[in-house]
């Protein structure tokens, strides 16, 4: 039986949840009363305002450095402020999600999403197999699954809750009326991730943060550790492996791009080979993000890899 201090404060940490549910919902509201592009125009402002003042400032500015050296330190700082930039925006347009997707192929007019590579798309859905979609925190990250549901592609979008269990609710809410299948990235999520696949769907996973028992790849000249299990599953259903990302356009329009099946490197047995797997899908990932580098999210502590592992890379 529990002791009347833990209920009490069990009581007060329910209260005090209900309590940021409320807040958290109330600034959604106010959002969708402004309007997708006033709310974005809000959120970036903040986060210009507020970011350059949080230690998560320091970390950008040190990525950046990096993964650009010699470039001067007025571009770097620009580039972080364009990352806040994006990052504010992206969350103001967070409650206006299913009305911000609003692509059709049979529309004469361009909307505010173009989906480049609709055909790979198209296969994906009616290719009667697994498939595995993976993707970066770029521009509005979560537009392609969004996308996957309006247009009938079986897919399971696995995510990462916030730590807060306030926001955390009223994102799931959001997420769970535009999107499809939702698995939280979690101990046993492997499983649901397995079964999606077993039964012909198709996954989509971020892969561009630091997992701490990942792989070793190699991104932007740096060493760095990735979650290896899209590679694992590649291996396992030998499926095709596909890259989106979205780009934010002028204007307030968005492009998504789906890339053509990746051909992944393969071991003496003909098998998938995990680790070349994650880096040939990380590459595409480099790419996309030097293409557009003040769309990514530079305040991740992307690389923490340990000091001894980093020198077998270095003398390697």
């Amino acid at each position: 039986m529990a002791h009347p201090s833990q209920r009490s404060r069990g009581f007060l940490s329910r209260v005090a949840e209900t309590v940021m549910v409320g807040v958290v919902r109330g600034v959604f509201a106010l959002s969708r009363a402004l309007g997708p592009e006033r709310s974005g125009a809000v959120g970036a402002a903040l986060a210009r305002t507020i970011g350059p003042l949080l230690s998560a400032h320091k970390t950008a500015l040190r990525n950046i450095r990096a993964a650009y050296p010699g470039k001067p330190e007025a571009d770097v700082r620009a580039m972080a402020r364009a990352a806040w930039d994006n990052l504010g925006r992206t969350g103001g347009e967070y409650p206006h999600l299913g009305a911000l997707f609003d692509y059709d192929p049979d529309r004469t007019e361009p909307g505010r999403v173009e989906v480049d590579g609709i055909e790979h798309f198209l296969s994906l859905r009616d290719d009667g197999k697994p498939g595995i979609i993976f993707s970066a925190h770029l521009a509005n990250w979560e537009l392609p699954a969004i996308c996957a549901a309006r247009f009938g592609l079986d897919a399971t979008a696995v995510f990462r809750p916030p730590n807060d269990p306030a926001v955390a609710r009223v994102l799931h809410e959001i997420r769970s009326e535009t999107m499809g299948t939702l698995e939280a990235a979690r101990q046993g999520a492997a499983f649901a991730m397995q079964g999606a696949l077993e039964k012909g769907g198709h996954l989509g996973m971020l892969i561009d943060q630091h997992f701490t028992r990942g792989v070793l790849v190699d991104f932007m000249g740096r060493p760095a550790l990735v979650n290896p299990i899209l590679g694992k599953f590649a291996r396992r259903f030998d499926c095709p492996v596909h890259g989106v990302r979205v780009i934010r356009l002028p204007n307030y329009r968005f492009r998504l791009q789906l890339t053509p099946a990746l051909d992944l490197p393969r071991d003496a047995e003909g098998q998938i080979d995990v680790q070349g797997a994650m880096q040939a899908m990380t590459s595409v990932v480099e790419g996309w993000v030097r293409e557009y580098p003040e769309q990514w999210l530079w305040m991740h502590r992307r690389w923490r890899t340990p000091a001894t592992v980093q020198g077998k890379v270095s003398s390697s």
